[in-house]
């Protein structure tokens, strides 16, 4: 059987790019390369395309893989935790400093900082990084078995972390909402 390119995912993500730029060639936005508009859509879309990243492994993590563990013989769970895990947990944490650093671009560039909900969504977003690079990923690297570390406190770290990712979890849901309620009418 003849193996498509959209099999492998370097290829699925440049051609997903190159249907992109037809995109924008077909829109005619190429003739708005100059303006601040154009730039900021792009960071937004930066911004928007990470934090899909980010907080769809945030709801991998807390809806799929912490569910399934007990689920998973004590022979199978190394595959998990010493190669599904560190992987997405790699993606999971620079998808947030992604999301946060597009993020303050687009803040800065169209002076949105005002916004009461959109910065509300702000706070809770930076809170969320925070957790994720000096929560979650320290005690992630102890319960993997990333760092050294005695039994007891690889059990405490992967409470910390599970606990700290539901946070997360709890979080998003008002921050999203922070977001995309940005452009409606507030009583302040």
């Amino acid at each position: 059987m003849k193996k498509m390119p959209w099999e492998s995912l370097h290829p699925a993500l440049g051609i997903g790019a190159g249907l992109a730029v037809l995109v924008f060639l077909i829109a005619g936005h190429w003739t708005s390369l100059g303006d601040s508009s154009f730039w900021s859509f792009l960071f937004r879309l930066l911004h928007i395309w990470s934090g899909i990243l980010w907080i769809g492994l945030l709801y991998y993590f807390n809806f799929v893989q912490i569910p399934s563990m007990p689920k998973i013989p004590d022979e199978q769970k190394p595959a998990v935790s010493k190669v599904i895990a560190p992987t997405a947990l790699f993606f999971f944490r620079w998808a947030a400093a992604a999301t946060v650093l597009f993020g303050l671009i687009v803040m800065f560039y169209n002076e949105s900082w005002s916004n009461v909900p959109l910065s509300i969504g702000m706070l809770l977003g930076l809170i969320m990084a925070y957790n994720v690079w000096f929560i979650i990923w320290p005690n992630q690297q102890k319960a993997l078995g990333l760092v050294d570390a005695d039994a007891d406190t690889k059990k405490k770290a992967a409470r910390m972390a599970m606990l700290t990712s539901r946070f997360n979890t709890m979080l998003s849901i008002p921050m999203l909402y922070g977001m995309v309620a940005s452009h409606l009418p507030t009583v302040w």
